[in-house]
């Protein structure tokens, strides 16, 4: 029987035409980032599993949910719409895929954690996918609205955790992905210490607030 009991992280990533150029870039250095600092921490790479998706013109997994020892970095352009109501099915479909639920074989996984990253609003059908993901299975989700053009509505349709970062230069996401990496550590510590009982998330740091 498989008895490992993992963390499934998916990093939703808007990959729009607004982010091309140096924001994108910003978004790969904290991915980067973010992995490095995660392989540094023994509990999470025990425990975490990483995915990337990013959508602009469509939508695709550009890394699959991996460990953390396997992970590769994602390749990211930048270029077209906005389609994050296909970023959302594409999301449950990685989902159903790859999340393991409990079954007589093998123990199922903690509940999946989604950061969706969004730089401008949907223009696609977005209402519906949202519905359908909600309506799934259980999942936490801290969704970012980066830049003044981002919508907040359709972010707060999808979770009650919006944050807003108001910069979009390089120090801004380097911020904000080091917050990412504290929270997911904050959230393995949990599961190993309490069995999954509910882990608080630190607090967003300066130039990143709280939607309320």
């Amino acid at each position: 029987m498989d008895d490992t009991k993992r963390l499934p992280i998916y990093l939703v990533v808007d990959a729009s035409g607004g982010m091309h150029g140096e924001k994108i870039e910003s978004v790969r250095q904290g991915i980067r980032s973010l992995l490095a600092d995660l392989r540094g921490d023994p509990r999470a790479m025990a425990t975490v599993w990483l995915s990337v998706i990013t959508f602009g013109s469509s939508a695709r997994q550009n890394s699959p949910l991996s460990s953390l020892g396997l992970f590769r970095e994602p390749d990211l352009d930048a270029d077209g719409a906005v389609a994050m109501g296909e970023a959302l099915g594409l999301l449950k479909e990685c989902i159903e895929r790859e999340a393991r639920e409990n079954s007589t074989n093998r123990v199922g996984d903690w509940k999946p954690f989604v950061f969706l990253m969004s730089f401008r609003q949907p223009q696609d059908s977005w209402e519906t996918a949202a519905e359908a993901l909600m309506s799934f299975r259980p999942m936490n989700i801290i969704a970012c609205a980066i830049g003044p053009y981002a919508d907040e509505m359709p972010l707060k349709r999808i979770t009650p955790f919006v944050v807003r970062m108001e910069e979009v230069q390089p120090d801004a996401f380097k911020s904000f992905f080091a917050w990412v990496s504290a929270s997911i550590r904050a959230m393995t510590a949990g599961v190993n210490a309490r069995g999954g009982a509910a882990v608080s998330i630190p607090q967003p740091p300066s130039g990143i607030s709280i939607v309320s």
